[in-house]
């Protein structure tokens, strides 16, 4: 009679190469989303004890604010903006890089060149708009110096444009580089056969590129959407404090020590951040395209 030893084996062996990555993902990614649950659904004191139990009142009282409804907006707002700017910025830079550039060694070190830049603090980016947007910045001494202008433009510093470009500028190469990567992957040979039909470069793009490129579209997409939703201190700093985001609400629970309901909008914000990942993984198999 065979034995049936080598199937426990592997299996054993299964468990043993996926060790590590369950050794990270249990007490520094599952744990901590568990404990915020927990909390969720506990009572406070109101100087920041929690008294273990079950309650929902915690959502009912985030989910009924009128404030939740006007942040959301406001984080969907600048979420769609950064996405959609970056993902034209990251799709014609790397469509260039790709097949305008026709030196591989060339194409890689103008692609590295574009990371430069993200090598220094985000806050530091970040705070270099403001000698730019400012009053007396750059933009408007130049416009105003050209006689585009006649007196210095507000809306470009502490507003809800500086915030988007400020994200913007820290977000595109999350962009470049998927898509960039997706695009390497096309066989040249597909699209001098579609130039010998006749194909035109807008049926090019639209046929071959577009529909080759998707997944990295989908993961520089997931990594924009999670980035600017799950972000507060851009939105403070560059709105002047005019604008708030989702995080900014319970952030300014955690504050004042309301851990429960900061518990509760944290759930909420990450149930709706999934929806909107689970939305963009339709469009592509992940699994798939990486694998190709």
């Amino acid at each position: 009679m065979q034995s049936n030893s080598p199937l426990p084996r592997a299996n054993l062996a299964g468990w043993l190469y996926v060790s590590p990555l369950v050794l990270v993902l249990v007490p520094f990614f599952v744990a901590p989303i568990l404990v915020v649950v927990a909390a969720s659904v506990f009572t406070t004191d109101g100087f920041g004890g929690l008294t273990p139990g079950f309650t929902l009142s915690n959502y009912v009282e985030v989910l009924s604010s009128a404030l939740t409804l006007k942040l959301y907006l406001a984080t969907i707002k600048f979420t769609v903006l950064t996405w959609l700017f970056t993902l034209l910025i990251g799709f014609f830079v790397a469509y260039f890089l790709v097949f305008h550039v026709r030196n591989p060694l060339l194409a890689i070190g103008l692609f590295l060149i574009c990371t430069v830049p993200f090598w220094t603090s985000n806050i530091i980016r970040m705070i270099s708009w403001i000698p730019l947007l400012g009053k007396e910045g750059l933009i408007n001494e130049a416009l105003m110096a050209t006689g585009v202008i006649r007196q210095p433009l507000d809306v470009l510093l502490f507003s809800d444009l500086a915030v988007v470009i400020a994200y913007v500028h820290q977000l595109t190469i999350f962009m470049i580089v998927p898509i960039f990567n997706s695009m390497a992957r096309i066989d040249k040979r597909v699209i001098e056969a579609a130039i010998d039909a006749g194909a035109s470069r807008f049926e090019i793009m639209r046929h071959i590129v577009v529909p080759m490129s998707k997944s990295g579209i989908a993961l520089g997409s997931i990594f924009v959407v999670s980035i600017v939703m799950g972000d507060f201190f851009v939105v403070k700093v560059m709105s002047g404090g005019g604008s708030a985001s989702v995080v900014s609400a319970f952030y300014e629970d955690v504050g004042v020590l309301q851990y429960p309901t900061a518990a509760a909008s944290a759930v909420l914000l990450t149930l709706v951040l999934m929806g909107v990942v689970a939305l963009i993984l339709r469009t592509v198999d992940i699994r798939r395209e990486i694998t190709r």
